[in-house]
């Protein structure tokens, strides 16, 4: 997936799951932009990640193998967190 494609992007980031629309989609509407692009395309594999695995990284049920994974999912919970609660 191109980085610059947000509407796909968009689109990848709606799970269908609560807790992770409330985590992922105002991470990606209020800071996607902000990222590097190196951020941004670590940003589009974890997208890739299975629904219980993002799940369970998100609410620290868990973490993932992968280092890179889990410094993205630190920075969506450090910036969801210090914005404050989105309603979706």
């Amino acid at each position: 997936m191109n980085i610059d494609n947000k509407t796909r992007i968009h689109w990848a980031c709606r799970r269908g799951m609560r807790e992770l629309d409330l985590s992922i989609m105002p991470f990606f509407e209020y800071e996607y932009d902000t990222l590097d692009d190196n951020d941004k395309c670590l940003f589009i594999r974890l997208l890739s990640s299975d629904d219980p695995d993002l799940f369970n990284w998100l609410m620290n049920y868990g973490e993932s193998p992968d280092y890179e994974l889990q410094r993205m999912v630190k920075l969506i919970q450090m910036r969801n967190k210090a914005r404050g609660s989105v309603a979706i």
